[in-house]
Formats: structure tokens, C-alpha cells, sequence
């Protein structure tokens, strides 16, 4: 690819006038918007390098261009800066993320501050109990021969579930197995965990072994089995601005992607830690969202990466804006967790 930094300059200006005016750009717009530091025959030949290279089309016969998803790639990897967030942004992601109350009131905050803050369809994964760990193991008696088991993971996630006895079993038996299960789980990741619960089976005293056999059955379900994958959304209305046009005429394929839980969670659900991921267009491995891109970042406390969250858009999306705001509101969710 043998871009010149003038032309490349060229292709930085058209994305960008294109993505704040929605309008085709011609030669004669950038060269009065843009300290470009040639003339219009100059610019307009680099433009016809850009276009031949298959970084900018012609859409219908406006004398303007519009970037393409080639263009666009090149522009993410390339030339654009990321913007930083003005100190009010800021502020406002502290405010708004700061007053949550739990698990469910930091996921639905932090959804709708993205949808609010980049104007595109916010997307976040909850945390994953795949990538957890124990913080906590409650046993709650209901009668003699019934327990609550309630697991708080270090998420702040909460699994309940009813353990029937295989026979009475008294307070106190409940609470040396409440301190057994603790002092054997406790910190370990959900992943670890079925050789630990078959070690308590076989270590606790005989008079325990019964109940401990039933508790340590209904212990793999809620630490091991996997749970279903949790996913909040928000922002839809955002995909009628600007028109349909940039979603080749129709919504409809990109609302029913967004229905399917399985989309979401490959989208957004599957990136590295500190990396932001962009997928512009055809990039896409679903057909329905080919006119789409997607921004999307892990999140979790100090360096575990525990779930996803992302925005969906138009190919025309401002992406230094949406990288940096998916980057600060992820950073701010993590630091959240990582205090509870």
C-alpha cells in the first residue's frame, strides 16, 4: 500500500467531514476546510488514487466521495488520534456510574450512559460467572432438612439455590459446613472449583458426609455448570438518525441481529484484555450486520477481564469518540467492581 502521508491526509479529511455532515465530500469542501496545503487539482487527484486503491468510493453520481470499509480500517489503524474526554464527559461517567446500588443497577447505568454519551446501540455483556470467582458461600436453614445456598461471586454476582437433606441435620452441623465450604472455596476462580468440592466430600467427618455429599452435588451445579450468559442493551431508537441509507435501506436485519443473545456476545463478549476491537462492515462475520460497526472492550477489576461491553452503529460512526468513550466507561466499571 503505497499511501503518501498528503494522501493519507486527504483520506483522514473526507472521513471526517463525511461522518460530521453525512454528505458525499468533493475536492473544493476539503480544500477550504482543511489546511491541506495544496490546491483543489491536487487534492482531486489524490482522490482518484484513493479511489482506484478502493479506500473511497462515488456514491450514485454526486460529485462527492464517501469513505469505504476499507477506507474506514485505514483510517482506525492509521490516522486516527483518539479524542480524549473533555473533563464534563468525565465527570458526567463518575456521577452516573457512582450511585449504582448492585450487580444489575451498574450493568443497566452503565448501558445507557453509553448509548447516551456515543448516540449508537450500547451493548453489555454481565460479568461472567465462567471468569469469577468465590467470594462467598451462605448456607441459610430453612427447616432441618432444608438449606438456602446463596454463592456471592467476586463480581457481585448472586446464585441461589434450595439443597433438600437427605435427613435432619442441626444449627450447628450447618455451621461447621458453612465454615468448611468457605475455608476450601473462598477466592477460588468457578473454574477450579470441582476438585475442591470432591476433596470436602471425602475430608469432612462422617457424621457430615451425607449432607456434605447432597451440598457438594448442588455446589457443582451453581459454581461449575454454565450459566447462561447475560446480556443488556440500549440505544435501538439511535439507529433511525441520520437515516436508513447507511444500512443500505433497511433496518430490519440489524434489529433481528440484535435480538439474538448468541450475536451480542460474540460481538462484544470476546475481547482481549486492555484492547479496544474494531470491527467495521464486511468485517463482520454476521450477514446482517455488514453495514454495521462495532467498538467494543473487556471490563473487569484491576487486570481480570470478566465480561464485554461495546456500541453498534453505522459504518459512519466518529470512532476516535466512540473508542475513547467505550475505553473510559470500561476503565470506570472496572474500578467499580474492584472497590465492592
Amino acid at each position: 500500500m503505497g499511501l503518501d502521508d498528503r494522501k493519507l491526509a486527504v483520506l483522514r479529511a473526507i472521513v471526517e467531514d463525511y461522518v460530521s455532515t453525512q454528505e458525499p465530500v468533493g475536492s473544493k469542501a476539503l480544500v477550504e476546510r482543511h489546511q491541506l496545503g495544496v490546491s483543489p487539482a491536487t487534492v482531486r487527484n489524490d482522490m482518484a488514487v484513493l479511489e482506484e486503491e478502493g479506500y473511497i468510493r462515488q456514491p450514485h453520481t454526486s460529485a462527492g466521495r464517501v469513505p469505504t470499509d476499507r477506507g474506514y480500517r485505514l483510517f482506525v489503524d492509521r490516522l486516527s488520534r483518539v479524542k480524549p474526554l473533555s473533563p464534563a464527559e468525565r465527570r458526567a461517567i463518575e456521577r452516573f456510574l457512582v450511585g449504582a446500588v448492585d450487580l444489575d443497577d451498574v450493568v443497566h447505568r452503565t448501558v445507557r450512559l453509553l448509548a447516551q454519551l456515543t448516540r449508537q446501540v450500547a451493548v453489555v455483556q454481565y460479568p461472567s460467572l465462567a471468569r469469577s470467582s468465590v467470594r462467598h458461600l451462605e448456607l441459610v436453614p430453612i427447616s432441618t432438612t432444608r438449606l438456602m445456598l446463596v454463592m456471592i461471586a467476586d463480581t457481585g454476582r448472586v446464585e441461589q439455590r434450595l439443597v433438600e437433606l437427605p435427613g435432619p441435620v442441626p444449627a450447628d452441623d450447618v455451621t461447621d459446613l458453612r465454615r468448611l465450604v468457605n475455608e476450601k472455596l473462598a477466592g477460588a476462580r468457578l473454574s477450579d472449583t470441582p476438585p475442591l468440592v470432591q476433596a470436602l466430600v471425602e475430608e469432612v467427618p462422617a457424621e457430615l458426609r451425607p449432607a456434605m455429599t447432597t451440598l457438594s452435588t448442588v455446589l457443582l451445579e451453581t459454581l461449575v455448570e454454565r450459566h447462561e450468559e447475560r446480556i443488556a442493551l440500549a440505544g435501538t431508537a439511535n439507529l433511525t438518525r441520520g437515516g436508513l441509507l447507511d444500512f443500505q435501506g433497511s433496518l430490519r436485519p440489524i434489529l433481528e441481529a440484535l435480538e439474538e443473545e448468541v450475536v451480542l456476545l460474540k460481538l462484544i463478549g470476546e475481547t482481549e484484555p486492555s484492547t479496544t476491537r474494531v470491527l467495521i462492515g464486511d468485517e463482520n462475520e454476521f450477514d446482517n450486520l455488514r453495514a454495521a460497526s462495532v467498538v467494543s472492550t473487556g471490563y473487569g477489576p484491576g487486570s481480570t477481564i470478566v465480561g464485554g461491553l461495546g456500541v453498534l452503529g453505522p459504518t459512519r460512526m466518529d470512532y476516535p469518540g466512540n473508542i475513547a468513550t467505550v475505553r473510559a466507561v470500561a476503565r470506570y466499571v472496572g474500578e467499580l467492581l474492584a472497590q465492592n
